[in-house]
């Protein structure tokens, strides 16, 4: 059995490498020869997946943010293609990507419609997309859809697709992590040290809007909490540079972290942190968090003018909760007196406790009761081909 799997950005590369694994443990425990290859990165690539093209640095938000992407997204799409139609495989398993994944579902299922097609963790059209066209796109394309939102089975099943829900894989990716104690001692972080743990960006664009801002703000806490400490972890090696000359600028200590983030996460007092997957890690760690975003200012005054943007919210966490349990700071509220005053106030234990409060609600709408989320997913995958008409 070959598989396909493709995905894209920093976020995509975990997923697609939890999956890997599963598929493989699955796949010797049943005796079943099984070869994977896609797109993706070093997560999957660790996982024993050949990877074709490294798509982790290859993608944005926004209008203009993505003129940048479009041809290195175009040569991805049409090197894929051509190697799919020289190597067609059993199934191809798409994992987010939006643009990316449709273009190439949508060949594939137009070439060659006896391939099964399974999206894994879909595009949120449930949460900001009317009923279009790219929607109704990903419904001719798709032949199974497993879900890691509740609230996603319930709009693609409305919808016609073939749903299962099999719960979020971080749930289980994160079910014993390092203890905060021994975390903080290989860090060399006192009791009396707060640790502030930075996370700007998963994408190129975000160091640009979103990376000033942070680190200004953490240079005004530096100053009023005497005690802090500052780790950022490095999402892409691709970004070090940038980061490191930008932060030269702002005076801050701060330890850029090149190693695995969870180490550094589970010691960390709170996150002042971009808007993404991240949010849920940071909820299932129990680490209080402020999250922004920010776009290109003509990107958003475009987007709410004449595309009707509005979303209930912006974080996975409150999408989740189907509450603020984060606070949440979008474009013009993403300042530094904004995220100091939050960062102050959740460094209190009453704000602390209250949050954590509306974490174990999350958790809880996430588990999967059947266990083990990504081997529920992969076993669905491998049952689902076997009984896929040829």
């Amino acid at each position: 059995m070959r598989l396909f799997i493709s995905t894209g950005e920093v976020s995509g590369d975990l997923q697609g490498g939890l999956l890997v694994k599963s598929l493989y443990r699955l796949a010797n425990r049943f005796n079943i020869s099984l070869q994977i290859e896609g797109l993706g990165g070093r997560k999957m690539k660790q996982a024993g997946a050949n990877i074709l093209y490294d798509t982790t640095a290859i993608g944005s938000v926004g209008l203009w943010e993505s003129i940048p992407f479009i041809l290195p997204t175009w040569w991805v799409q049409q090197k894929t293609i051509k190697y799919l139609q020289a190597n067609p495989p059993s199934a191809i398993i798409l994992i987010d990507y939006l643009g990316p994944n449709l273009a190439i579902g949508s060949y594939l299922k137009k070439r060659y419609p006896h391939i099964p097609i399974i999206w894994y963790i879909a595009p949120q059209f449930w949460v900001w997309t009317p009923l279009g066209r790219d929607v109704q796109q990903l419904v001719r394309v798709t032949d199974k859809l497993l879900a890691i939102f509740p609230a996603e089975a319930q709009f693609y099943g409305r919808l016609g697709v073939d749903v299962t829900y099999v719960g979020h894989p971080l749930v289980d990716y994160l079910s014993n992590p390092p203890g905060r104690e021994e975390a903080r001692g290989k860090l060399g972080i006192t009791r009396e040290e707060r640790l502030i743990v930075l996370l700007p960006a998963s994408r190129r664009q975000e160091l640009q809007y979103l990376l000033p801002v942070i680190l200004a703000a953490a240079k005004r806490i530096q100053e009023e909490i005497p005690k802090s400490r500052f780790y950022l972890p490095i999402s892409l090696p691709a970004y070090k540079a940038t980061i490191e000359t930008v932060v030269k600028g702002y005076q801050l200590d701060v330890t850029l972290w090149e190693k695995d983030s969870l180490e550094v996460l589970a010691a960390a007092d709170l996150a002042i942190t971009k808007s993404g997957t991240v949010n849920l890690e940071l909820a299932l760690l129990k680490i209080p968090q402020v999250v922004l975003y920010r776009v290109n200012p003509l990107t958003m005054w475009v987007a709410r003018n004449f595309l009707n943007f509005a979303i209930p919210f912006m974080s996975p966490v409150n999408l989740v909760a189907g509450e603020e349990v984060v606070p949440e700071l979008l474009q013009e509220k993403a300042t530094v007196d904004n995220i100091v005053r939050l960062a102050r106030e959740l460094l209190t234990p009453s704000r602390r406790n209250e949050m954590l409060r509306g974490y174990h609600r999350v958790r809880e709408a996430l588990k999967n009761e059947k266990g083990d989320v990504c081997e529920q997913a992969a076993m669905e995958i491998l049952c689902y081909l076997r009984q896929f008409p040829k």
